[in-house]
C-alpha cells in the first residue's frame, strides 16, 4: 500500500469514530492537511552533501592617487620627464643589474630589497615608494611593495589606500595566504603588501620558519619579480636587522646635513654580516637644480657606497 493509500485509509477510519457533535469542516481540514503531508513527504528530495567552505577572494584592487603623488614630489608613470624620475632610474640600474645578473654574476635573492635607514624621518618610505615605482615603468619587471615598518606602518598612507590584512596576519594565521592580502593598484606591474595588524611580538615573526617560507615564496614565484621592502630604521626597532638577513641587496638611505656619521656606522655595523649588497642613497640635498632645492639624491654603490 502506498503512502498516500495509506493516509486515506487512516482518515475514513477517524471518520467513521469521529463523534456526532464534531464539525464537519474540521474532519475535512484534518484529512486534507493528512494527505498533503504525506505528498510532501513522499516528494522530498534527498539531503544535498555538505560542502566545504568556500575559498577566500583572493583578488583586492586599490587605487592609488596618483595625482596627489606627483604634487607631493613622487614618482609617478604618468608624469613628464623629471629630475627625480631621472634620478630614480640612476638609483635602480645598479640594483636590477644585481637581481638579474646581467652582465656579470646576480647576486642570491638579489630581487629582494630592503629600504632602511639609521634613524627615523630620513626619507626611506619616500625612496622605497619611488624605486619601487620607478622599477614597474621597467618594460619587463613587476614589483611588489611591502611595508615591513609593522611598529609604524606609513606606507599605505603615503599612498593613500587603506587595508585591514597584511604581512603580520599571514605570519600568525595559517588559513590565510599571501594572495589573500595583496593590493593591486591602478600603476601597471605593482601590487602592495600591508604591514598588517599590529603585534607585539613581531620581531619573533619576522625571525620565524613561516617567514623564511614567505619569503622564498616572495622570491621564487615569478622570475620578473622584484621586491621592495620598506623597513623600520636600523636603530630604533630589531625587526629591521632581523629583515636584512632575508634579503640579498638593503638600500640605506641617509639624510644630507642631518644624520650623524656615528650613527651611520652603527647601523652598517647592525647589518655586515648579512651577506647582503649594501649601497647608499643620500636624501634631501640642497641642488639649484632641484625644484624648490628640496629633493636632491647621491648614489654610492659597493660594500657599503660612498
Amino acid at each position: 500500500m502506498s503512502l498516500i493509500e495509506k493516509a486515506v485509509d487512516k482518515l475514513s477510519r477517524s471518520d467513521m469514530a469521529s463523534p456526532p457533535s464534531a464539525e464537519p469542516g474540521a474532519a475535512a481540514d484534518s484529512g486534507a492537511g493528512l494527505i498533503a503531508k504525506a505528498m510532501e513527504k513522499k516528494a522530498e528530495p534527498p539531503a544535498a552533501p555538505a560542502t566545504a567552505e568556500a575559498p577566500p577572494v583572493t583578488t583586492h584592487s586599490v587605487t592609488i592617487n596618483l595625482a596627489r603623488l606627483k604634487a607631493t614630489g613622487f614618482v609617478t608613470p604618468d608624469a613628464d620627464r623629471t629630475e627625480i624620475a631621472e634620478e630614480f632610474r640612476l638609483i635602480k640600474r645598479p640594483l636590477l643589474i644585481n637581481a638579474t645578473g646581467q652582465g656579470g654574476e646576480a647576486v642570491p635573492r638579489g630581487n629582494m630589497i630592503m629600504v632602511t635607514s639609521a634613524l627615523p624621518g630620513e626619507g626611506k618610505t619616500f625612496c622605497a615608494v619611488n624605486l619601487a615605482i620607478s622599477i614597474a615603468m621597467e618594460l619587463d619587471r613587476t614589483v611588489l611593495l611591502v611595508d615591513a615598518d609593522v611598529a609604524k606602518p606609513k606606507l599605505l598612507e603615503y599612498l593613500g589606500v587603506k587595508a585591514e590584512h597584511g604581512l603580520l596576519d599571514v605570519l600568525r594565521d595559517p588559513r590565510l595566504s599571501l594572495p589573500d592580502v595583496l593590493l593591486k593598484t591602478n600603476v601597471e606591474k605593482l601590487t602592495l603588501l600591508p604591514a598588517g595588524t599590529p603585534y607585539k611580538r613581531a620581531t619573533e615573526l619576522l625571525a620565524s620558519e613561516v617567514m623564511n617560507r614567505l619569503v622564498d615564496d616572495m622570491a621564487s614565484r615569478y622570475a620578473d619579480r622584484i621586491v621592495i621592502f620598506d623597513s623600520p630604521p636600523l636603530l630604533s626597532t630589531s625587526e629591521a636587522s632581523v629583515l636584512a638577513a632575508h634579503m640579498g641587496q638593503i638600500v640605506m638611505v641617509v639624510e644630507a646635513d642631518h644624520t650623524p656619521q656615528s650613527a651611520v656606522r652603527e647601523a652598517l655595523a647592525l647589518i655586515e654580516d648579512c651577506g647582503a649588497a649594501i649601497s647608499m642613497v643620500l636624501n634631501k640635498t640642497t641642488s639649484p637644480q632641484s625644484a624648490g632645492g628640496y629633493y636632491g639624491y647621491g648614489y654610492g654603490y659597493g660594500r657599503y657606497g660612498t
